[in-house]
């Protein structure tokens, strides 16, 4: 199935009597596609707050229809306590990747103060300096040995894991079969990058040392493509584009990595076992595991849709086989965390203000950290 395509193409998946799949283009309704809901009117923030988590929790269950072009967008007209209203773009994942999905919504977007002007984002430094810095022998020999080392066991332990070795049921994994068709929650939190830069100083690790050091029990989808910003849709699907469009990751680092195989792996089903074979395999991946953390970048600059500033951004990927799901998104200066829960097993309520109360331990613990050396420099 061709992966250059689109949610403003209005196609949709199709089969031959061969069985294999393909695109085919269709005629657009957008009635069936832009939904408002309604709710009951002059009523306060807090009941909207509870209307919109209801709301979205529906939208993530209901399954898009594969007899309509897979995207919708939901304008939701009603004041919650942290916005005066809100917009869903549901997307499937068919259409491409995390990449090429920001950047077919960024082309909707423009920056609020200055529309001419493009958007900028966070500068992509890989940690490249201590490397150049070592360049002895030894050095050498010690990072290819670990690297080696590191593939091979995350390797393995990764086809285990998707397998015959599961994670065992626990407060925030019920392992039910079916999970993914159960009602979750969806909920947010925003914390300040300066913030975390200041606990990244006092611990001396990389913003995302948490991540790439973790546990089994987590799937980590890490961005592989290395880009210092988005293209327009019109660049993706340009031949030979530079950042094509659809939903293969580009693995630029040249050393062994586990990323690169697993992709590799991936690949390798695709061609020779067919698409749903690999479908089955990333699936059992993730059910066998308890959690999934996922992050992209956004711009530094505030957006606007259609002269409306855009006050926050979040992105949630729904119908996993897991209780819980994790994405962060960089917007304006804040990490924009979305958290999905399992009802009937994750109280939301409760996981989100436990998320805030260890960030904010972390924090007074990383600032007591630096404030005797800057009581003694007074």
């Amino acid at each position: 199935m061709g992966p250059k395509i689109q949610f403003s193409d209005n196609a949709i998946i199709t089969g031959d009597k061969n069985g294999i799949k393909h695109w085919k283009k269709v005629e657009v309704k957008l009635q069936d596609h832009v939904k408002v809901p309604t709710f009951p009117q002059g009523k306060s923030p807090e009941f909207y707050d509870a209307c919109f988590t209801d709301y979205l929790s529906n939208v993530a269950m209901d399954q898009l229809p594969l007899t309509k072009p897979l995207w919708e967008i939901h304008i939701v007209k009603y004041p919650t306590t942290t916005a005066a209203g809100n917009v869903v773009f549901k997307l499937h994942h068919a259409l491409g990747d995390g990449y090429s999905l920001m950047g077919a919504l960024l082309s909707c977007l423009q920056r609020a103060d200055n529309p001419a002007v493009p958007l900028t984002f966070p500068a992509f430094n890989p940690n490249t300096e201590a490397r150049r810095a070592d360049v002895s022998v030894c050095g050498n020999l010690s990072r290819a040995v670990s690297g080696l080392i590191n593939t091979v066991c995350d390797f393995g332990w990764s086809l285990l894991k998707s397998s015959v070795i599961e994670d065992d049921q626990t407060p925030v994994r019920s392992g039910a079969d079916g999970v993914e068709f159960r009602p979750i929650t969806i909920s947010t939190l925003t914390f300040s990058i300066d913030e975390i830069k200041q606990v990244k100083a006092s611990l001396g690790v990389a913003m995302n040392h948490e991540l790439r050091n973790r546990q089994s029990t987590a799937l980590v989808l890490l961005r592989t493509r290395n880009i210092a910003g988005y293209k327009s849709v019109a660049e993706m699907v340009e031949p030979d584009a530079e950042s094509p469009w659809g939903t293969k990751d580009h693995q630029e680092e040249k050393e062994l990595c586990c990323c690169d195989f697993n992709w590799k792996l991936l690949e390798a089903l695709r061609k020779y076992r067919g698409p749903e074979v690999t479908a089955k395999y990333i699936h059992s991946t993730l059910k066998n595991t308890s959690m999934t953390i996922s992050n992209i970048i956004g711009p530094v600059e505030q957006m606007a849709l259609s002269n409306q500033p855009v006050k926050g951004l979040y992105f949630m990927v729904v119908g996993v086989p897991q209780s819980l799901t994790v994405t962060m998104l960089s917007y304006m200066g804040k990490l924009r965390l979305a958290v999905g829960t399992e009802n009937g097993l994750i109280e939301a309520p409760k996981f989100k203000s436990c998320i805030q109360n260890a960030f904010d331990m972390i924090l007074k613990a990383a600032v007591d950290h630096y404030s005797p050396t800057l009581n003694n420099n007074i």
